[in-house]
């Protein structure tokens, strides 16, 4: 039986061998690895109809007066026409946004600032600039936001966001802002 392995070795050789140059030659022209692997893709669409968190601004603290400024994007202001405390359609997207922004934090109170342009006296610019603000106010309550949540003050012309004397800086002066206050 010893033999008959012997014998049987040598003829087997040469198959062995030449299986194993066959492996050596297709490990040659095996396609490389790339030196920097591509980025992974993308996570599956979410299929959840919520609506996304807004993004947060690095080193802004959530639920803060920076933070409601970044998420308004100038929507903290609301304009007037002349002699007016009508809210219109701008004014109302804009108090939906901080009304939105109010419930979510409701432990913020607001002061919403009535201002108005520098044309007539002063004891009428102040009760014009009352009447914007409490518009924009009443306007926050019908969206939901505690009446406690909400000061008014008014400032008149005196406050005036653009000084120049011409009808451009006018309409930017007649004005409702909302700022939060902890």
């Amino acid at each position: 039986m010893a033999t008959d392995l012997k014998s049987a070795f040598p003829r087997r050789m040469p198959a062995f061998a030449a299986s194993l140059l066959l492996s050596a030659a297709l490990s040659a022209c095996a396609a490389k690895h790339p030196a920097q692997l591509p980025p992974p893709p993308p996570p599956a669409a979410s299929t959840t109809t919520a609506q996304p968190e807004p993004m947060r601004t690095v080193g802004i603290q959530p639920g803060s007066q920076a933070d409601f400024l970044a998420e308004m994007a100038g929507r903290d202001t609301i304009h007037f026409a002349f002699d007016k405390s009508d809210i219109d359609q701008q004014a109302v997207e804009a108090l939906q946004a901080q009304a939105h922004w109010l419930q979510r934090y409701p432990a913020k109170r607001a002061t919403i600032e009535g201002h108005c342009d520098e044309r007539g006296t002063r004891e009428y610019n102040l009760a014009l600039g009352e009447r914007r603000a409490t518009a924009a106010k009443n306007y926050l309550i019908q969206l939901g936001v505690a009446a406690n949540r909400i000061n008014v003050i008014s400032y008149g012309k005196e406050r005036p966001v653009d000084p120049a004397s011409n009808e451009e800086a006018w309409a930017k002066n007649r004005r409702a802002v909302t700022v939060t206050i902890d």
